[in-house]
């Protein structure tokens, strides 16, 4: 049991005895009234999105929610195969709990999951990945002089915008949270 107060973005909840993730949680003090907690929930099962007050001492039910590292395996039609790193058993996650995480996985990527009576309902990748530009259109001249960008195509199929001396072959590191580049990979 935590406290409404401390309710945080992706944190694994108890919602009407269903499993709900925090998508937004903020505080609210209006004048000399009570403040309470605004809080945005998605149930895991269903998908419905709930907007939710809570008074700032409320008791919120959380399940036992094990955190464990996996490794990305390969893509099976609209799910995704993981594999535990410490007991090497592999586990299909669905494309819809994967969402737009999807197009910044490569295989052999390192991605922590959380797992609940057996199954992963909630992924999370690493902040910054490594990859390979595979399309990237050539260098316009004097473009590298008024710093414009250009949109190049991953190994995943993920688009991003790039500085113009970024080529065909060349691998770079992108930031999943935001989806913007962040440099060259050494």
């Amino acid at each position: 049991m935590i406290k409404a107060v401390d309710l945080r973005k992706g944190r694994t909840i108890l919602y009407e005895d269903e499993l709900a993730v925090v998508h937004e949680a903020r505080q609210v003090a209006k004048g000399n009234k009570r403040s309470y907690v605004q809080a945005k929930i998605k149930t895991l099962k269903k998908g419905t999105i709930f907007d939710v007050r809570y008074n700032v001492d409320d008791r919120i039910e959380t399940p036992f929610v094990d955190s464990r590292d996996f490794e990305f395996l390969y893509r099976d039609g609209s799910d995704f195969v993981v594999m535990d790193l410490e007991t090497f058993d592999q586990i299909n996650v669905d494309g819809d709990l994967m969402g737009d995480a999807a197009k910044w996985l490569r295989p052999n990527l390192k991605v922590s999951c959380q797992v609940y009576d057996g199954s992963v309902i909630q992924v999370d990748l690493p902040h910054t990945v490594d990859l390979e530009v595979t399309e990237a259109p050539p260098v316009v001249k004097g473009a590298t002089a008024t710093n414009q960008l250009k949109d190049v195509v991953l190994e995943t199929g993920a688009k991003v915008r790039v500085p113009p001396f970024i080529e065909t072959g060349e691998r770079i590191i992108v930031d999943t949270r935001t989806g913007d580049y962040m440099e060259r990979a050494k």
